[in-house]
């Protein structure tokens, strides 16, 4: 479904990322990990259309989105839910999640969409009255995500699900993604929390320096100690 090839880009005169190649399968849900500030982020954004690529392809079903905007991608089906808890505070939930079905095909099915995400969030559903503000930190990441899935959306991709979460509030938000996932949603993860990655990815991609350096199932890409100590703080 999702092309990357030799995708370089970054910020003012900095590039971060270089040269990354990776697929994402219909259906899949595949995770990008590894240290904070290597490029996981920024390669998100460059496929949403957030930075300008510099050079490389973004290919969708086969459709070239290298140059387009970021609105246009977003019409095709691919969603960006960035890091933190980005809401419109001062509006209520069901507000917020109108707002996620921005696009004229979208907004058709709005009110369908916004069942399906109190289904996956009923705990948004009995806050749907409220302002964001109120919310809880879990809470808001929860509507950021329900947002997100209002868009007639093919592809989402996550960024930092868990950053600044309570465990236990990590363990409500990753069992609704496990649902999202199980439901055939196509979804591409970054999460430097590998244990979470690998419980909800079929596939990891590590990102080192702006590029991956390997690629595979969990067991693949962890089986050696050097890169589980180096790359990502694991010890035995």
């Amino acid at each position: 479904m999702l092309e990357v090839t030799d995708l370089v880009a970054g910020y003012g005169s900095t590039t971060i990322v270089q040269g990354i190649s990776l697929e994402v399968d219909a259906g899949e849900c595949a995770a990008l990990i590894g240290p904070n500030g290597h490029g996981k982020t920024t390669l998100l954004r460059a496929i949403s259309g957030l930075i300008k690529i510099r050079s490389g392809t973004v290919r969708f079903d086969g459709v070239d989105l290298t140059r387009e905007r970021a609105e246009k991608i977003v019409e095709r089906g691919i969603i960006h839910m960035p890091q933190g808890d980005l809401v419109f505070p001062d509006m209520s939930v069901e507000e917020n999640l109108v707002l996620g079905a921005f696009t004229s095909a979208a907004s058709k099915r709005a009110r369908q969409r916004m069942e399906e995400v109190y289904e996956i969030f009923p705990r948004l559903l009995e806050r749907r009255t409220q302002r964001a503000r109120t919310l809880s930190g879990g809470e808001r990441r929860m509507l950021a995500i329900g947002r997100g899935l209002m868009g007639d959306a093919r592809l989402i991709m996550v960024d930092e699900p868990s950053l600044g979460l309570a465990p236990v509030i990590v363990d409500e938000v990753y069992e609704q993604l496990r649902r999202i996932v199980d439901s055939g949603m196509t979804v591409l993860l970054v999460e430097e929390n590998v244990n979470r990655a690998q419980s909800l990815a079929s596939r990891l991609h590590l990102v080192e320096n702006g590029e991956i350096v390997r690629s595979g199932s969990g067991a693949e890409v962890l089986d050696e100690r050097a890169i589980r100590e180096t790359y990502l703080g694991v010890t035995e």
